[in-house]
């Protein structure tokens, strides 16, 4: 990454964090979990101690053995609003790395609630290669099942947005689609904020080979994520891959939320999450696309980019305006 307008000291840490992650990644298609756990630093929930003004817990649901939970973000406001809309927050990591508690990601939900301000439900689903598609997909439609019979205190569960940022943004994309066809009680979903989503297919587009070699997301190591995700056989265009494709669900008829793309003019993705946004504009849908063409993937998570900030008050807006339609 030669751009000047991000700081060396980023540069560095996305260095470091793309040789811990080749580090982990085993030649065989298994991950080194000690590894990667070791380089991924968590933090703890603050149920009783707000933290940046924001309380958070772990929720467990479901089957103990499948270990799904999510951590639960409520602002400790003054005097307390009327409900506030529900963030449903999916982190990155190519379905195979991170997790809800891990230090960036409980940032960047501190961040969510505080500024919009809003409930944030951070899901930590299934990694690959352990558990394959559509593990991750079923974690995320079990927490919106559990969530339309368990409302979290202030939360209004129509004004529901789904978020997340790289696989997290895919993964929200699908859960969207299940969304639509399903009869919730009480949660509806209104918007979707897509940052940087990981999409892809076989084809090289213009911008993975210009950019294959940058870190986090270089051509090898998401080739070595998809197949991870991928069932046995599948190749990547598949659906779940190559959302925008020949083998794409049709949505042309669903209700489907209206949505915000980001796009990072440094991030090999770009050309996959551009096509995204002409296909959902294609199929008759509200979309909104906002590009940072200094910005590589992931940068967001950095708040000491002044861009990051603009980002979160972009957002800030769009679930401002959604809610109010």
């Amino acid at each position: 990454m030669s751009d000047t307008s991000v700081p060396w000291t980023i540069r560095l840490v996305l260095s470091v964090a793309s040789t811990m992650c080749d580090a982990a990644r085993r030649s065989n298609g298994t991950i080194n979990r000690r590894l990667a756990t070791f380089i991924d630093f968590k933090s703890p929930p603050t149920p009783t101690n707000p933290l940046r003004s924001i309380f958070s817990s772990d929720v467990s649901i479901g089957d103990p053995s499948r270990h799904l939970w999510f951590r639960l973000y409520t602002p400790s406001l003054t005097p307390v609003p009327s409900p506030l809309p529900v963030i449903i927050f999916f982190h990155g990591g190519g379905f195979s790395f991170l997790s809800a508690a891990s230090r960036s990601y409980d940032l960047v939900c501190r961040r969510f609630a505080l500024k919009l301000p809003a409930i944030v439900v951070s899901v930590n689903y299934r990694l690959t290669p352990e558990h394959r598609y559509p593990s991750q997909y079923d974690d995320g439609y079990e927490v919106l099942q559990y969530l339309d019979s368990n409302r979290p205190p202030n939360a209004d569960l129509s004004k529901c947005f789904l978020a997340g940022d790289s696989a997290g943004a895919n993964l929200a994309h699908h859960l969207a689609v299940r969304a639509c066809r399903t009869r919730f009680e009480l949660v509806k979903v209104i918007g979707l904020i897509s940052i940087q989503p990981f999409f892809g297919g076989e084809e090289r587009t213009e911008s993975e080979i210009r950019l294959k070699e940058t870190p986090l997301v270089s051509v090898e190591r998401t080739d070595w994520l998809w197949k991870a995700f991928l069932p046995e056989g599948e190749d990547r265009d598949h659906y779940a891959v190559n959302v925008s494709g020949r083998n794409a669900e049709d949505i042309t008829a669903l209700e489907y939320p209206e949505t915000v793309v980001v796009v990072g003019g440094l991030d090999p993705l770009q050309d996959w999450q551009r096509r995204y946004y002409e296909w959902l504009k294609k199929s008759g849908k509200k979309v909104t696309l906002l590009e940072y063409p200094n910005m590589f993937h992931a940068f967001y998570v950095f708040p000491e980019l002044p861009l990051s900030s603009h980002l979160f008050t972009q957002m800030k807006s769009f679930v401002d305006r959604v809610a109010k339609s």
